[in-house]
């Protein structure tokens, strides 16, 4: 009678062992899914977390790229204007203004027609010192035949 109890007590504990282990494994499946489904709300909430950072960090870079394309736009016309700017300075001393210009060419003129003049009264004569007393001597036509009373005078060369 004590082997018959003790196996019914036996029998009675391994039912309760694998009731427990039944509900055991049924807790830890349900514990699975409720990890599984906070595993996978923490994981959306940081990703929708990240896109947000995302989303704000692309707007502050189009911020920084419009004005730094403005900065460079004005250090553009910047360059430029300075470019020509100095050029045209330098233009504007350095040459003659247009009333300057025309009295340079009338004056011009009048040089020229005063060398003309010189010219013709004897300005192409070829003079320079001759001898030991250095006397003013010039360069004369040979085959032109001699002019004067004495004939004294000579065709300058060039004449």
């Amino acid at each position: 009678m004590r082997a018959g109890l003790l196996l019914e007590a036996i029998e009675t504990q391994r039912t309760l062992a694998a009731s427990v282990l039944e509900r055991l494994q049924a807790h830890s499946a349900g514990l699975d899914a409720i990890v599984r489904e906070e595993i996978r709300a923490t994981l959306t909430e940081e990703l929708a977390s990240l896109a947000d950072a995302a989303r704000q960090a692309r707007v502050s870079l189009d911020a920084t790229q419009r004005g730094a394309n403005l900065r460079l736009a004005a250090w553009s016309t910047a360059m430029v204007f300075i470019s020509c700017a100095v050029p045209w300075a330098f233009a504007t001393w350095l040459l003659p203004s247009e009333a300057e210009l025309a009295q340079l060419r009338a004056r011009r003129t009048e040089l020229s027609a005063a060398v003309e003049r010189l010219t013709q009264q004897g300005g192409r004569v070829q003079l320079r010192r001759c001898g030991s007393a250095q006397r003013l001597c010039a360069r004369i036509e040979r085959a032109a035949p001699p002019y004067g009373e004495g004939a004294d005078f000579r065709v300058l060369a060039g004449y």
